[in-house]
């Protein structure tokens, strides 16, 4: 297993990052507890805290990365994510997280999910195109849908909300969007 889609999932992420203007940072978004300021910090601190367990280190606090340079602070968190991913072995090893312990490439599975979603909230957020990286888009969900039950979904406190209708011929990404929860 490579690190592939993760890397296009950061890519996807970071190009819709690059077009965050500062008069978007208190748009709404998607993720109905968080404006755009805060789901950037969230963005960033979710490649710091998927390096930390990589790494084995407990989680950094949290940094208002949105209120500085957050696109050197996203190059610099997913960089080293990226790497941690790559070493060899580290895919297979067990990582302890904070919800418990899973092997790294489901660690991964995770981060790159989690990382392309939430491009599409930024992009929607902030009136972007949100029919990014369709093939990506198509392959993410294929495996929510394998590894996202019912047991995982509920109100607050639940990992993820009741999955959402969309339209036919709604994009691969909004259909991901939708399993995942957000009003497409």
């Amino acid at each position: 297993m490579s690190t592939e889609s993760f890397e296009q999932a950061v890519a996807t992420t970071r190009g819709v990052l690059a077009n965050v203007s500062a008069d978007q940072l208190h748009n709404s978004t998607p993720c109905e507890s968080w404006d755009v300021s805060e789901l950037i910090n969230h963005i960033v601190g979710g490649h710091v805290f998927f390096l930390a367990g990589m790494n084995g280190t407990p989680p950094a606090e949290p940094s208002d990365f949105a209120a500085g340079d957050y696109m050197a602070a996203y190059d610099e968190a997913t960089a080293a994510t990226i790497a941690a991913f790559g070493v060899e072995g580290a895919l297979g090893k067990m990582v302890k997280m904070p919800f418990g312990e899973m092997p790294g490439a489901a660690v991964m599975g995770l981060a790159t999910t989690d990382t392309f979603q939430h491009a599409w909230d930024l992009a929607k957020a902030t009136g972007q195109d949100s029919d990014l990286a369709p093939e990506l888009a198509s392959a993410l969900l294929s495996a929510s849908k394998q590894s996202i039950s019912d047991a995982f979904r509920g109100p607050e406190g639940a990992p993820f909300g009741n999955e959402q209708q969309c339209g036919d011929g709604a994009s691969n990404a909004d259909q991901l969007a939708a399993f995942l929860a957000r009003t497409v």
